[in-house]
């Protein structure tokens, strides 16, 4: 069971998958999807092609294949920790799915979660829902009936327009997706905008967040433990994340800790928690 993911800038290997990593699951079923997708041309196509709106025309952080890459690690770190903490999810066992399909709606909702970019950054969870419609009708049925196709879709699109938008998460898997991808933070996600001249709030505080990693807590299933390098960090911690965190359903399944790792005098906020 993997209890522990860093990442940092030199992990952003722009791959979201990597098929000989070891998965602890139920059983094998979503480690066989993951390999089937991995490497989908026409996926692969989506991934690259939804960054030219949010990164070169409007100037935002990675939202292409690195995004997806450490959202998708992430969400499946996520569901591992809550699993190994007693939480019950509800996404696949209220639609009569196997405990085994959780992880694989997880998963097919963190990778198509923004390709809705290719239409526009703006309302771009809602452009994803047909894009990914179509997408998922040509995958699920290798590995499912009819029926059970029509139910993974249904979940899978629910954590698709529930990651980015005035729509609160109803089950737990969409929940981890929200969760997961407020928590590509570090300043890796932010290279690009900030060296072509960006300094908005969002370009300047995830430039402050240094590492995020996840592992078992004592209290609580899961501990989010966020380094930053300034008090700029603040505001995706304390803002970006806090606000998803909110609306997820996995509040009180989480302890989030920021700690400043500058050591200077000038030191305005030394260690926040949520």
């Amino acid at each position: 069971m993997r209890d522990e993911v860093r990442t940092t800038d030199n992990e952003r290997s722009g791959r979201y998958y990597d098929p000989d990593a070891e998965h602890a699951f139920p059983d094998e079923r979503v480690n066989d999807v993951l390999d089937y997708v991995t490497d989908d041309e026409e996926i692969v196509a989506y991934l690259e092609a939804q960054n030219a709106n949010p990164v070169d025309r409007l100037g935002y952080n990675d939202h292409g294949t690195k995004h997806i890459e450490i959202v998708w690690n992430r969400a499946l770190c996520l569901y591992d920790l809550l699993k190994s903490g007693g939480v019950e999810f509800n996404g696949a066992t209220q639609q009569g799915l196997d405990e085994a399909d959780e992880p694989v709606i997880i998963a097919l909702a963190a990778l198509l979660h923004d390709i809705g970019h290719v239409a526009h950054r703006d309302d771009h969870a809602y452009y994803s829902i047909p894009l990914a419609s179509d997408v998922l009708d040509r995958i699920l049925p290798e590995f499912y009936g009819i029926a059970e196709s029509v139910r993974v879709k249904g979940e899978v699109l629910h954590a698709i327009v529930c990651h980015h938008s005035t729509e609160d998460p109803l089950t737990m898997e969409a929940g981890v997706v929200r969760v997961s991808d407020a928590l590509d933070m570090e300043r890796g996600r932010s290279r690009v905008p900030y060296e072509s001249g960006g300094r908005g709030i969002n370009t300047v505080s995830s430039q402050a967040i240094e590492q995020v990693a996840l592992e078992a807590d004592v209290d609580k299933p899961v501990l989010v433990e966020i380094e930053m390098t300034n008090a700029a960090g603040v505001y995706q911690v304390d803002h970006l994340l806090k606000r998803k965190i909110e609306s997820s359903g996995l509040k009180e399944h989480l302890r989030i800790v920021a700690v400043n790792t500058h050591s200077g005098d000038d030191t305005i906020v030394e260690r926040i928690e949520l």
